[in-house]
């Protein structure tokens, strides 16, 4: 049987991959002006236009009972599943997966349900999952799918800046003096993803100097362009991504950029006008 890959909303591909590879998607949660919506229900854009505005956001994780009703689903077919996750580091997503699978174990010992936790977030989550799924298309079994799938994220790049600190001060990302001065000075994070944890790298001061210093990071810690697909993920900045985009290609030979907008339940944490670059480092 062909190998069915599981992934969240976490991952920021669009409908058009998950139609494409067959990807089944669970989402998690938005909690906006009272409101709670699953990641995919609302527009990402409605979420940075309210943000704009001063609404407050929250995000919760799937439920354990999404989880189970799946694995049981697959473990009762004896289908082999892989579920490719987000960064155990940055929610209980993943812990709450492999607590369900252990439980339908329990009653389908030999299951072929297999989980990675990409400690990774946004679409170098989701290039991780395309990577996954284009390998389950080709006829690989489940632990080849999970094996490669756990290496692709392991090597894995995350350059990201956020437009305005002001948004990962409230999700805790950043302190309060931290983002008062960084305002104040105009100054522009630049962080990573360090073991699936956000880790800030270094501040850029100004707007102009951004882009090329994430180049100047990209060509230190990668390599093999033109054999890999490059990632971008903004924050409701279609222009600028467009912008990174036509650079990468221009500097490294790049012949494939993926761009998708930061969805909504990532987007709650780092807020409108962020840019993310993904590549591999090996």
């Amino acid at each position: 049987m062909t190998v069915k890959i599981l992934t969240d909303s976490a991952c920021d591909l669009s409908e058009k991959h998950y139609n494409e590879f067959d990807i089944e998607m669970v989402p998690l949660t938005v909690h906006l002006d009272e409101k709670d919506y699953k990641d995919g229900e609302i527009n990402p854009k409605t979420v940075y236009d309210a943000m704009r505005k001063g609404s407050s956001t929250k995000t919760s994780q799937v439920s354990p009972q999404t989880f189970k009703a799946i694995f049981t689903s697959y473990a009762e077919k004896n289908q082999p599943l892989v579920y490719v996750g987000f960064s155990s580091e940055l929610s209980g997503t993943y812990q709450t997966a492999k607590m369900m699978e252990q439980e339908v174990k329990e009653e389908y010992p030999d299951a072929p349900i297999h989980l990675v936790d990409t400690k990774s977030a946004s679409l170098g989550f989701g290039l991780v999952v395309l990577h996954a799924a284009k390998m389950a298309k080709e006829g690989f079994t489940a632990e080849e799918v999970a094996t490669a799938a756990a290496d692709h994220a392991e090597h894995m790049e995350h350059i990201f800046t956020v437009d305005d600190l002001e948004y990962l001060k409230r999700g805790g990302r950043v302190s309060k003096t931290q983002a008062f001065v960084g305002g104040l000075l105009n100054i522009k994070p630049i962080l990573h993803v360090e073991n699936g944890k956000l880790v800030p790298l270094e501040k850029i001061r100004g707007s102009k100097k951004l882009f090329p210093r994430m180049l100047e990071l990209m060509k230190e810690r990668g390599k093999n362009w033109e054999n890999q697909t490059i990632g971008i993920s903004h924050g409701d900045d279609l222009e600028r991504a467009e912008q990174l985009a036509s650079m990468i290609k221009e500097k490294f030979g790049v012949q494939e950029v993926v761009i998708e907008m930061v969805g909504s339940v990532i987007g709650a944490h780092a807020g409108p006008g962020t840019i993310a670059l993904f590549f591999q480092n090996e």
